[in-house]
């Protein structure tokens, strides 16, 4: 039989990445506005809790235990060989399952809620009965959370990111502007927190009318088969993991400050993250677009799967560095006129520390991908689950004598030690020859480089000055390396058009 090859290089590719791009983009104006009216409003303390609220919303996604991936691997696989019959089985066990967990995961955050507020985290006292209830709302959503990434995964299941993004810029938006709309009528966490329930519940009912618009079958076919439930358990296990330990590490830090310090130090610190975090939304796009060309061609064709890893890696660090240098050396001015003195007192060290740890975590992001598409999840997750421990000492140590700024000193150590890692990985899965790292590592050693001068106490003369040297000198090199690329493609066609059609 004819082995049935998968085209990876189409115009959907490409449109999915900026697709992507735009989807976790559009938020960000709506959240440049929001958020300096919430600080204002609610208070050091009072946004500290609500920063802790979405790290808790957004950490929710852990209790699908890795089902939302293995359902698009597979009803992908099943629409792929014209097996579409056998879909609503899938789909509807699967669904169950997950709701399953997230009810578990209800009555566990909710047992845990009242050591959270009154022990574990520095709550000032007039606030522990408003936050305490808020976490038993945020339990209550947990189902809804962990189903809509299901519901989701079908949609990308059918190549319909289209139809995913126009779902994720408005309630993306709604996250930020949910909170706002309240501040009028009141300051109370548990109304704030209400608000943005009805929006994560109107989402999954979006979700949900889609998917079944896009298979009509899973109207008439409701079933469960718990035949089915030992495969997307074993597929999922590794990915959970990484689910679990993954975003542990990248959110705990705001835990461990609340522990040490107070919640007005957690909103010290999660304002700049918030900020700099902003720029995963590149290597998101292109790791969401290339994971599926990366499986398509992984296991025929391991050098045209290398060319693509090279070719999202070297995009995403010609989009990301100057944003990051911008960002790294003007980050005191913009803290200011954005949220005020105090931020941009408190907050400039971490956000520069932040900007390097950024960086470097976004570049991993598509060899990431590309491990995950290679079917080696446990290779990530075994990575994670060894780091967990010593991030968390040195994120425990280095908060004691560095305050915030500590923590995201520990961040940025977590993430150039996972990304060197995972560069690794990636080389040896993808093999030598197919993988050069050599300029990988020279270009990201030099960008770190400079990013690094930022630290250094300088006027904001001199970092103007450097920035605008660094940044011309940049676009030269990148105008160069363009036409260097435009330049091979045209001498490969040029054969071609030659001898003619």
């Amino acid at each position: 039989m004819r082995r049935r090859v998968i085209p990876t290089a189409t115009p959907s590719l490409r449109q999915n990445t900026v697709g992507n791009l735009v989807g976790n983009a559009a938020p960000l104006l709506v959240a440049f506005f929001a958020l300096p009216a919430l600080t204002r409003t609610l208070g050091p303390a009072r946004f500290g809790v609500l920063t802790l609220a979405w790290v808790v919303l957004g950490y929710f996604s852990l209790f699908d235990l890795g089902l939302g991936r293995a359902m698009t691997k597979d009803v992908a696989e099943r629409i792929g060989l014209g097996q579409e019959e056998t879909v609503p089985a899938l789909v509807w066990t699967t669904l169950a399952l997950m709701a399953a967990l997230g009810l578990a995961g209800t009555i566990v955050t909710s047992m845990i809620s009242p050591w959270l507020v009154h022990h574990a985290l520095r709550i000032p006292s007039e606030l522990e009965t408003e936050t305490l209830h808020s976490f038993y709302a945020l339990a209550v959503s947990i189902p809804i959370v962990t189903t809509m990434a299901g519901l989701r995964g079908v949609l990308e299941a059918k190549q319909r990111f289209d139809l995913v993004n126009a779902i994720r810029i408005p309630f993306g938006a709604f996250t930020f502007l949910g909170p706002v709309i309240v501040l009028p009528f009141s300051q109370s966490l548990l109304a704030i927190v209400i608000v943005l329930l009805i929006g994560r519940v109107v989402a999954w009912a979006c979700h949900l009318l889609l998917c079944l618009r896009l298979l009509p079958a899973l109207r008439r076919h409701i079933q469960f088969d718990r035949s089915l439930l030992g495969p997307l358990l074993r597929f999922g296990s590794w990915i959970s993991v990484s689910n679990v330990v993954g975003p542990l590490m990248v959110s705990v830090d705001r835990f461990v400050i609340g522990a040490l310090l107070s919640v007005s130090a957690v909103a010290y610190y999660t304002a700049p993250y918030e900020m700099v975090t902003k720029l995963w939304m590149i290597p998101a796009a292109f790791a969401g677009a290339l994971f599926p060309a990366f499986a398509a061609v992984w296991s025929h064709d391991v050098q045209r799967a290398a060319s693509l890893l090279r070719q999202g890696i070297k995009y995403t660090f010609l989009l990301l560095f100057p944003l990051t240098l911008v960002i790294a050396t003007l980050g005191q001015e913009g803290l200011t006129l954005w949220l005020g003195h105090d931020y941009g007192v408190n907050s400039t060290r971490v956000l520069q520390w932040l900007a390097i740890g950024v960086f470097l975590n976004s570049l991993a992001q598509i060899p990431f991908a590309l491990i995950q598409a290679a079917g080696r999840p446990d290779l990530t997750a075994k990575l994670h689950v060894f780091e967990l421990p010593f991030y968390l000492g040195a994120l425990w140590w280095l908060i004691r004598a560095y305050g915030i700024q500590g923590a995201a000193i520990a961040w940025t150590l977590r993430a150039f030690i996972d990304t060197t890692a995972v560069f690794g990985i990636a080389r040896h899965l993808a093999s030598r020859n197919t993988f050069p790292v050599k300029w990988i590592g020279l270009c990201t050693a030099a960008a770190i480089l400079i990013l690094a001068v930022v630290l250094f106490p300088l006027g904001l003369r001199t970092r103007a000055s450097l920035l605008a040297i660094s940044l011309v000198v940049f676009g030269i090199i990148t105008w160069a390396v363009v036409l260097a690329e435009q330049g091979s493609r045209w001498r490969a066609q040029r054969p071609r058009l030659e001898r003619g059609p």
